[in-house]
């Protein structure tokens, strides 16, 4: 019989709900960004916290910061929903803007880059379906914006976090008009 994983204290079982998952905000780790942004990681899809389906995090991003240089996914769709402020979003070489309220769901293969729209703060909620496994991916991002480690050592993980990383000239092109 296979050995349970130990219960983890920041995840909550619902009685008489089956397997569900309860995150309590208190309980969500926070990894930091640059200049105030941050993760906060809901569910993972690496097997824990009940082997979750869809990969959650809340993404806050602090004025005009960026999320994400442009790359895709190989085998899950993301969706975002702006929960606030207003984050502009590269799809492939299409500019748009996701505001309070709106929900956009980028299919696999799909190049796309984002971050806040100028002049303004956004905060995203984040799912990845089917899951795959990225809070290693976001605690190295937080590790990168501390001056930890460096943007190559997340190079050689691109197929394990299912994040593949494409050309930036266009992004930071982009983002540098619009600042």
């Amino acid at each position: 019989m296979p050995q349970q994983p130990p219960p983890d204290p920041t995840r909550e079982a619902v009685p008489h709900a089956g397997s569900a998952t309860l995150v309590r905000a208190a309980h969500a780790e926070v990894v930091a960004l640059a200049a105030g942004s941050a993760f906060h990681l809901l569910a993972d899809g690496d097997g824990s916290h009940g082997g979750s389906a869809f990969g959650v995090n809340r993404l806050t991003l602090t004025e005009g910061a960026d999320g994400a240089r442009p790359h895709c996914h190989g085998r899950s769709s993301e969706l975002f929903y702006g929960l606030g402020g207003a984050a502009q979003f590269l799809l492939g070489d299409h500019l748009t803007t996701v505001a309070a309220g709106d929900l956009l769901i980028i299919p696999p293969g799909l190049p796309h880059a984002f971050g806040a729209a100028p002049g303004s703060t956004a905060d995203l909620l984040v799912v990845m379906a089917p899951a795959v496994e990225r809070f290693g991916y976001f605690r190295h991002l937080g590790r990168i914006a501390a001056g930890q480690d460096t943007f190559d050592a997340l190079l050689t993980e691109q197929e394990r976090y299912d994040v593949h990383f494409t050309d930036a000239t266009g992004w930071r092109r982009t983002r540098s008009r619009t600042h």
